[in-house]
């Protein structure tokens, strides 16, 4: 059973997103899907609220910031958000928990140094386990420096980029109908799942 994790220490990149989003993902291949989430707000809970009763379903995983367990019997595919933050027992908890690890980050001086020390201390326990560590940038817009200089960052760390993910109002509109990229006709969303294809395949290998 994969368990894939959303981290990032900084909060407002694109965790809550991203999460739902793999969720969707996962659902529309017919998967047994449970969602999590660690964060005190509760956001994907709050979309799961939302989720209309004819969407592909996506149970919740009543776990809280303290209290990380196994996900039940009868699940196939686990994906979990976690907060803002994220250190000390919790951090280790999840960690040893997840077979993947998303990274989205966002073309900002602030968010890259705040990510830095985090991927550094993921590097040193993913030498110990089978764990793998994908990044994913976000609102990202390739015309401008910023973009550049996410481009040189990422390239330095010898993790997979596993997409680029433009700022669209797609994911506004679609979230606050508890709904992801993946429960639309694909015509609607063309541009935005071309810039996933990546991150499925990340996904789904083996």
């Amino acid at each position: 059973m994969p368990v894939v994790v959303v981290a990032n220490p900084k909060g407002g990149v694109g965790k809550s997103t991203m999460a739902t989003n793999i969720a969707g993902y996962f659902a529309s291949r017919g998967h047994s899907v449970m969602l999590g989430d660690a964060d005190r707000q509760q956001s994907s809970r709050l979309w799961l609220g939302l989720r209309p009763p004819g969407a592909r379903p996506v149970a919740s995983w009543d776990i809280g910031p303290d209290n990380i367990v196994k996900p039940p019997k009868g699940t196939t595919h686990v994906v979990l958000g976690t907060p803002a933050g994220m250190h000390g027992r919790m951090f280790r908890d999840v960690l040893k928990m997840a077979d993947r690890v998303i990274v989205p980050l966002q073309p900002s001086v602030f968010d890259i140094f705040a990510t830095r020390s985090f991927l550094d201390e993921m590097a040193e326990h993913r030498k110990a386990t089978q764990m793998h560590v994908g990044i994913v940038g976000m609102r990202v817009d390739e015309r401008t420096i910023a973009a550049d200089k996410l481009h040189e960052f990422v390239d330095s760390l010898g993790l997979p980029v596993l997409g680029y993910l433009r700022q669209t109002q797609n994911y506004i509109q679609l979230a606050a109908r508890g709904l992801t990229l993946f429960d639309v006709a694909p015509g609607r969303v063309e541009r935005d799942l071309q810039q996933w294809h990546g991150i499925c395949r990340w996904l789904e290998a083996k």
